[in-house]
């Protein structure tokens, strides 16, 4: 069996009820899981076993429905879909535009001709009687019906064909009635109308209604396209072009013919076009558009690099780790396309309402179409048909279906951008309601990297002793040691070799430096061997307090000095702490370490409580301790070592710095590991769920106040044309100010 993951095109949906019929058409086919649609992307996103399902099963279901995709088997490769989306809007937008500029070119004289007759001076002028006129208008009005207006008769008739209805049926039902019944009028007046009464032709009404909607839906779609702008950048950070150096020399070839341990040469300015570990060379990388982090990065050799970033200063050359969709940016990509294509809980209700509200307004419609004919007086039949089509017009949920996923799309796209990886809508949805954050210390609210912080000597230069115990320490691969050996470096103090060493796991390592015997390692340590450290009390008890890790070393039985380590705290870390607590949410430091050191922290930042002596292993049972009354949970984590809190956890933030290793852990990553990301990511949580919320209540509203007034009589078909494409137009425009949300 082999299941994949697809994202196809599909042409032709126009509300919430188009989506439900798609997902239902493509779930049907045995084989196919997972499935789901979004119309703001206009894309299907599906799991499928290839060797039970083709690509063709899945188009013939979708035209099925009703709608269209052009993919093929040929086009299944996630890597070309983009392209292929870019070519299928483009063909989607001239067809549309092409129809708008038909239609125009045809309701104009038809809507001033229809017009001006009522004016009796305009009819003085116009050398045509009445009938003449109509016939006028029939002939004028009948290429707009049967051209541009096509495509809601088409799919009418296939929603007709499957017992479904969606926005598609509202306006071939409402325009068609309106043109037949004025057809009616000309060529069988007997029919339709009594004797004694003029004749009423409604062709302007058919016409400027077709022509509205299509106007809202092309703005719309250029609306809507602006809303995708996240992807097409990400997209386009990858350079097309790479300088790979060959034993023939260099040269420049497609960055898609990459392959890995290639070497490759960037210079100054230049992208990096895939990612990589440096073999020669220093510069400074900026990687705002992966991170969100404003200033440029210093690498140097052995250090990785991120395609798609920019080399700003020296020249590089290194070897390629990854390319394409394996990389952190095709990763991030396709982590972005599937968040924005994922439905927030808040969406599937939406959808739920939107596809009964089709098959309703039908019946509301057709109940105000009788009441008129009985009730309507004169001219109860045309009074009745003109609010007949008003109903069915203002009903169209296009705003409804578009609340949820348009706000979704711009609000993972700022994210994205922001360096704050969400990846689905469930968990950006989810953001907004947490009310306690808990915070893993080492590597999330601390850098990870122990560093020696403080020298005490007794009898000895600081330099010496800081020799001897590098010396020793070279040979132990602890992090302490590490950090005492890189203090050593970064003073440019000799480090020699040891003349024997020994490590006694958890309390730590003894051995001879130029002869003379070394102990170096913690209290307990130290007196096992029977050796005072009585002068070092006052300063052991001061650094302790301020959460250090106390290392004591020993030359020849004496205690010679001790060298404090601490875990330095982000330069960030307060202020983010202190801002998440403006937003009323709980924080709570997490750690194994000390019972003194994760006091000191937490204190000193600012936390509400905090949690000493916490093994990895008991990360969960932390997090369903804070859950147990019905607290909405966050947990920030590094994102490999609490990948079980993470997944524990209402919602998981993966702290990432970049790697690609973090994206695959947590609900949102955050790309550039500043905790502040998680105070831009709840807020941007909350700005598109008010966001989401403004959208759907004016949609409902409308949709509530205007049938009422259709039904009534109080609204003309044309301007519940007008008003529909503009509260289309309306959602999306007011999830775009999403885009110009300031998160700091």
């Amino acid at each position: 069996m082999k299941v994949e993951k697809l994202t196809i095109p599909v042409e032709g949906m126009t509300c919430a009820s188009c989506v439900s019929r798609v997902e239902k058409a493509i779930s049907k086919i045995n084989g196919v899981a997972d499935v789901v649609v979004n119309l703001a992307t206009e894309k299907a996103t599906f799991k499928f076993d290839r060797s039970n399902v083709n690509i063709k099963q899945i188009k013939d279901a979708i035209a099925d429905a009703g709608y269209e995709t052009t993919i093929s088997e040929s086009d299944s490769d996630p890597d070309n879909s983009e392209v292929k989306d870019e070519i299928t809007i483009s063909k989607y937008d001239q067809k549309l535009k092409f129809d708008l500029i038909f239609a125009l070119i045809f309701s104009i004289p038809i809507f001033l001709l229809s017009m001006g007759m009522m004016l009796e001076s305009i009819r003085n002028l116009v050398p045509l009687n009445e009938l003449q006129i109509n016939k006028l208008l029939l002939i004028l009005s009948t290429p707009v019906v049967f051209i541009p207006g096509k495509r809601f008769f088409a799919i009418f008739w296939k929603n007709l064909k499957h017992r479904t209805a969606d926005m598609n049926s509202l306006v071939a039902v409402g325009t068609g009635a309106a043109y037949l019944y004025s057809v009616l009028v000309i060529l069988f007046p007997e029919l339709v109308i009594k004797p004694g009464f003029a004749p009423h032709v409604y062709f302007e009404t058919a016409v400027v209604i077709i022509t509205l909607i299509l106007l809202g839906k092309w703005l719309e779609a250029k609306a809507k396209s602006k809303t995708g702008s996240a992807i097409k950048k990400l997209i386009n950070l990858q350079p097309k072009t790479a300088l790979v150096k060959t034993e023939k020399g260099e040269k420049l070839i497609d960055v898609k013919d990459l392959e890995l341990n290639d070497v490759v040469i960037v210079k100054p300015g230049e992208k990096i076009p895939a990612d990589g570990k440096i073999i020669s060379g220093y510069s400074s990388i900026d990687e705002s558009m992966i991170s969100g982090e404003s200033f440029p990065v210093e690498k140097n050799k052995d250090d990785r690099i991120t395609g798609g970033t920019i080399n700003t200063t020296g020249s590089l050359e290194f070897y390629v780790t990854a390319t394409g969709k394996d990389s952190v940016l095709g990763k991030i990509i396709q982590l972005v396309e599937e968040a924005q294509g994922s439905k927030a809980p808040i969406q599937k209700l939406a959808d739920k309402v939107a596809s009964v509200f089709v098959p309703v307004v039908i019946v509301i419609a057709i109940i105000t179409f009788i009441m008129w004919l009985i009730f309507g007086g004169e001219n109860s039949f045309t009074d009745g048909l003109i609010n007949f089509v008003a109903i069915l017009i203002i009903a169209c949920p296009c705003a409804m279906g578009l609340a949820t996923p348009t706000a979704l799309i711009v609000g993972i796209g700022k994210g994205a951008s922001s360096g704050i990886l969400i990846k689905d809508g469930e968990h950006l949805e989810l953001a907004h309601k947490l009310d306690t954050i808990i915070f893993d210390k080492t590597g999330t609210v601390t850098d990870g990297n122990p560093t020696v912080s403080d020298v005490v000597t007794n009898g000895l230069e600081k330099n010496e002793l800081i020799e001897v115990a590098a010396s020793l320490e070279k040979r132990s691969e602890h992090p302490i040691a590490k950090a005492i050996v890189r203090f050593a470096e970064s003073l440019n103090i000799p480090i020699r070799t040891p003349d024997s060493f020994k490590s006694t796991t958890g309390f730590g390592i003894s051995g001879k430096v130029d002869g003379k015997q070394v102990l170096i390692g913690n209290k307990n340590f130290i007196s096992e061997h029977k050796i005072s450290f009585n002068n070092f009390d006052d300063e052991f008890d001061r650094l302790s307090a301020q959460g250090k890790s106390i290392i004591f070393v020993s030359i020849e039985n004496k205690t010679s000095g001790i060298i404090a380590i601490s875990d330095p705290v982000k330069h960030t870390s307060e202020s983010a702490i202190q801002s998440i607590k403006k937003l009323n949410i709980k924080t709570v430091l997490l750690s194994g370490d000390s019972y003194a050191s994760v006091s000191f922290v937490a204190e000193s930042l600012g936390f509400d409580e905090f949690e000493a002596g916490v093994l990895p292993s008991e990360k969960s049972s932390e997090i369903l301790k804070y859950s147990k009354d019905k607290n909405i949970v966050g947990m920030v984590g590094d994102g490999i070592n609490d990948a079980p809190a993470l997944a524990q956890a209402d919602v998981g933030f993966a702290i990432g710095s970049g790697t690609d290793i973090a994206i695959d852990a947590g609900d949102i990553v955050l790309m550039n590991g500043d905790l502040t990301g998680v105070y831009k990511a709840i807020k941007l949580s909350r700005a598109t769920i008010k966001t989401i919320k403004q959208n759907l209540f004016w949609a409902f509203i409308y949709n509530t106040l205007g049938i009422p007034l259709a039904a009534l009589g109080l609204l003309n078909p044309m301007f519940a044309a007008l008003a529909m494409s503009i509260s289309s137009v309306s959602v999306v425009t007011n999830s775009l100010r999403l885009k110009k949300l300031k998160l700091d």
